[in-house]
């Protein structure tokens, strides 16, 4: 383990309320909030008086008063429609389509200050976010995109590798599990943004991919739900509140120690705790051979117990001279189990734990990070992030980001978007020589004015230079706008429950369509490499 240099402890900070978006810094990574907050306080009730009875007059019968009389006659105007069908157009209380499960993400709340946040809430199961393991796909979407219903088949583009081996180190890997060898695994860490946060798309190829070479295990998870719509598929998580944050997309770490994940965990004082267990229903995420715990030791830590299975395993001293990654590795036997990280005091600074197998197979950790552009991968202290990366050690390193750059249009200008999504991609490969890149291009994303959708102008431009870096860095590329049809394709999804409400984001039976389009464009060019390698 080597360490990175480190800086003396936080300054006081401005704590704000955990289920608030997480900082969305402005293109210029400015501190100015933004005008749309949680929200105005209710409205005083007005008129309390008008109506009210004369002192001395019966009570009256409410289903009398002119407010039930108005309620009534609005209940006729909305349910008359839908008496017979020529009325049709005029119904408003039409279903969403099937498959119509959103993930739609507010607004975020700008939080581009030094220090920290306390999640005040619980982490807790949300079982409205949880990925079916066989997602039905709208009838509508069938109609569309015949080639999405199908389990198996030709993807509508193919991972782009213009050098020819951007792939094969991820390829070796798979090919070592397929033949058992001891040992293997095939790693992939799958950066991203809301999107992955809530585990869709990863959660679909994770599974297919375990499906075929095997479950090694569910892979690396934040300590705590560091955004509302944090989740992850097949593993059970619970945390309690009072956990300090700090994150790459704000409030910032003085230090820039946010770990693998992005985000850097704190303990105010006793009793802040984190737990971690294999799923208790399901095909996938069923067993553990296991767990890693990765922290910091630092000056200032704290101490922390370790629980298995409700016993405790070993209580660790995080005070250390100066700041560097540790691991903590504990091994049980395969099986169901369950890890618990206790603070014992303040001061104990966690990033997440990880559960693997020791058996051929797949693992893939899910690294999304709400409101993140790539180029705030940079906000880690440089050495430290390369430690993490090489603490992890994928054969595939993904990252699928580009919807809050859309946000941004060309506010922030594109050159610069290039030159940092390049910075970032080229430390990546130089911390991990041995390992794939792939990058996972922007969906397409529409407005809507009347009854006309429109795509950003932005899009097609972000979808060009992912394609262009992905070249000249040495990362495959899979063309997600193009596979979706390109320009007005957004419209069509949403039109056909693929599309999520806010014109951006996939419904769930979207997000698995992705997912399977990867999944397919990943084994045929497996299948092409393997193929090639055979031949004399």
């Amino acid at each position: 383990m080597t360490s990175t240099s480190s800086t003396r402890a936080h300054e006081p900070a401005v704590h704000t309320p955990e289920d608030r978006e997480p900082a969305d810094p402005t293109p210029e990574d400015r501190e100015a909030p933004s005008p749309g907050g949680r929200g105005a306080p209710p409205a005083e009730r007005a008129g309390r008086d008008e109506g009210r009875a004369p002192v001395g007059s019966p009570p009256r019968n409410g289903l009398a008063s002119r407010a039930a009389g108005a309620m009534a006659t609005l209940a006729v105007l909305v349910l008359v429609p839908y008496a017979h069908p020529s009325l049709s157009r005029l119904r408003v209380l039409t279903p969403l389509p099937e498959g119509e499960g959103l993930v739609v993400v507010p607004a975020p709340a700008p939080v581009a200050s030094v220090g920290e946040t306390t999640l005040a809430t619980e982490t807790t199961e949300q079982a409205e976010l949880r990925q079916p393991e066989e997602v039905a796909l709208p009838a509508a979407a069938a109609e569309l995109l015949p080639a999405a219903v199908a389990s198996e088949g030709k993807p509508p583009r193919p991972i782009e590798d213009p050098s020819g081996k951007a792939m094969a180190p991820f390829f070796r890997a798979l090919a070592a599990v397929e033949r058992k060898a001891p040992q293997s695994i095939a790693r992939i860490t799958y950066f991203g943004d809301s999107i992955v946060a809530s585990d869709f798309v990863t959660a679909t190829l994770r599974r297919k991919l375990q499906k075929r070479f095997g479950d090694a295990g569910h892979g690396f998870m934040l300590m705590a739900n560091a955004w509302p719509g944090y989740f992850h598929n097949d593993v059970v998580r619970f945390a309690g509140p009072g956990w300090q944050v700090s994150r790459v997309v704000g409030p910032f770490a003085k230090d820039g120690l946010y770990g693998l994940g992005g985000v850097s965990f704190r303990s105010q004082g006793a009793g802040v705790f984190s737990r971690f267990a294999t799923a208790e229903t399901g095909t996938y995420g069923r067993a553990v051979s296991r767990f890693a715990v990765d922290y910091l030791k630092h000056p200032e830590g704290g101490r922390m117990e370790i629980k298995i299975d409700g016993e405790s395993r070993e209580m660790i001293d995080t005070q250390a001279d100066q700041a560097g990654s540790a691991i903590a590795t504990y091994q049980v036997p395969d099986g169901p189990h369950a890890i618990e990280v206790r603070a014992h005091g303040p001061g104990v600074r966690a990033f997440g734990v990880w559960m693997e197998r020791d058996t051929p197979g797949v693992v893939l950790d899910a690294i999304g990070i709400q409101g993140c552009r790539i180029r705030f991968l940079d906000k880690s202290d440089d050495a430290h992030f390369a430690e993490q990366l090489r603490a992890r050690n994928p054969s595939l390193a993904v990252f699928q980001y580009g919807m809050n750059e859309s946000e941004d249009g060309e506010l922030y200008p594109l050159d610069q978007v290039e030159s940092t999504m390049k910075a970032v991609l080229e430390q990546v490969t130089a911390a991990l020589p041995g390992s794939s890149c792939l990058l996972v291009g922007p969906m397409d994303r529409a407005d809507k004015k009347g009854e006309v959708y429109r795509s950003r102008p932005v899009i097609p431009k972000l979808a060009a230079i992912q394609r262009r870096v992905a070249a000249q860095v040495g990362c495959g590329y899979f063309d997600t706008f193009g596979a979706m049809g390109g320009s007005g394709s957004m419209g069509i999804w949403v039109q056909r429950g693929l599309g999520g409400a806010d014109l951006a984001h996939p419904s769930g039976a979207g997000a698995e369509v992705i997912g399977r389009w990867l999944y397919l464009a990943l084994m045929e060019a497996y299948e092409g490499w393997k193929a090639s390698a055979a031949r004399p």
